[in-house]
């Protein structure tokens, strides 16, 4: 990177500082915590039987051995390892305001960052695109958090569509503790047919949340779901260069936009739900349009739908 590009990169890293850790103090905090703490357990000891202890706990081999009932006794892991999983894919670049898609999702990837570093977790990174890129094993401190949000702004698009297969395999590989990942990504079909969204499949799916806590974070663009009349429009996939000219003057060719939209969401939230992984849409809003009481826009809609999320995790249990 050249000189004035780092330091523009220093600059926005510091912006995204201050507005998210107002956006976790403002919308949600202590709810990251109550959401997320309790989910593993470590052995602790093996002490006596006592009045009102459950006798689930009780370990038999012991027992036997003692001629005594003892149980065993667990605690809550002191810290989480938290790991963001983006894709960094061509599409990262679209953006109908003021910032490409990649600026939203480093917001709001920053935003649960700082959440982690006010519980004392461990945050990481991994970046994909049409096949893995990098991987930052999860740290703790405020500078690893600083790090990866750097990390996050300095990347420019990659090339070539979304291989999410791929990714989350080599993901498994490398991320052996359970860890809460956020799986950051639009999740937008290559090219208009059958094939599932990004290479989102069940079993691509299941796999990884067999082995974390995943949640999948969608992030589209306004454009991306309504279309507006335009005219004769010169649309181009960035990720594969197709390039395609559309007549937004046409109600029925904006009716079969907004339809073809709908059945590929209402297609990614099945994938999920039957491999049992949590879906937080989240359709950007215009950043240009200040947000409510002087906040981020994207980070509002983002910690609202978090504050969603949490709550309905929270109902679950």
């Amino acid at each position: 990177m050249e000189a004035a590009s780092v330091a523009e990169v220093v600059r926005q890293v510091r912006r995204i500082e201050i507005v998210a850790n107002r956006a976790v103090n403002d919308l949600f905090a202590g709810e990251y915590h109550s959401v997320f703490r309790g989910r593993g357990m470590e052995f602790d000891e093996v002490r006596e039987y006592q009045p009102g202890d459950d006798i689930r706990s009780i370990d038999w081999n012991v027992t036997a051995r003692a001629g005594a009932p003892f149980v065993k006794r667990w605690r809550e892991e002191r810290e989480l390892t938290v790991l963001f999983a983006v894709d960094v894919s061509a599409s990262g670049a679209f953006g109908s305001g003021r910032e490409p898609r990649r600026v939203a999702i480093a917001k709001c990837a920053a935003m649960l960052m700082f959440s982690a570093l006010k519980n004392h977790d461990k945050v990481g990174l991994f970046t994909f695109a049409d096949a893995p890129r990098d991987f930052f094993p999860a740290r703790k401190g405020k500078g690893a958090v600083l790090r990866l949000v750097r990390e996050l702004l300095a990347l420019d698009a990659s090339s070539g569509a979304t291989n999410l297969a791929a990714a989350l395999d080599t993901l498994n590989k490398l991320q052996k503790r359970r860890s809460v990942v956020f799986l950051f990504s639009d999740f937008l079909p290559a090219h208009p047919g059958p094939a599932s969204a990004a290479g989102l499949t069940e079993r691509t799916l299941a796999s990884t949340a067999s082995r974390h806590d995943l949640i999948a974070v969608r992030v589209l663009d306004r454009r991306e779901r309504e279309i507006g009349d335009h005219g004769l429009v010169a649309f181009e996939d960035l990720e594969s260069g197709a390039r395609v000219e559309v007549d937004t003057g046409s109600a029925r060719v904006r009716a079969w936009l907004r339809d073809r939209f709908a059945r590929d969401a209402q297609r990614v939230q099945q994938v999920c739900r039957r491999a049992g992984v949590d879906l937080l849409p989240l359709d950007l809003p215009d950043p240009a349009r200040a947000g409510h009481g002087g906040r981020d826009p994207i980070l509002d809609a983002f910690g609202k739908g978090l504050l969603a999320l949490f709550r309905k995790r929270e109902q679950r249990r």
